[in-house]
């Protein structure tokens, strides 16, 4: 999974032709740190057809401030460059399957 910063977010995801899934994160949170062996499962499985990408709040904050992430983690799902989905704490893999199967 593809750990991406505010440079980058608007080519990776704003543009992007697939879905793309972003997971909010930071490296002191432990629901964050349930959360990121799910997205990297689910990065193998939706290969091509999904995205998945990282975003660490803490070393992006104009980005987490634009998107206004008060909790983590957040996933958002982007489809068409506009988000379309959010999940704030952790899920079981069923879950975001189920979501992220309505945008592919």
């Amino acid at each position: 999974m593809k750990e991406i910063n505010e440079s980058m977010f608007n080519e990776e995801v704003i543009e992007s032709d697939i879905p793309v899934v972003v997971d909010f994160w930071a490296p002191w949170c432990g629901p964050c740190r349930m959360v990121a062996p799910v997205m990297e499962e689910l990065d193998k499985q939706y290969s091509g057809k999904v995205k998945f990408v990282k975003v660490n709040v803490d070393e992006n904050p104009i980005i987490s401030n634009k998107f206004r992430i008060a909790s983590i983690p957040t996933i958002m799902v982007f489809n068409s460059g506009k988000a379309v989905e959010n999940i704030i704490g952790f899920r079981p893999k069923s879950d975001f399957e189920q979501i992220v199967n309505k945008y592919i």
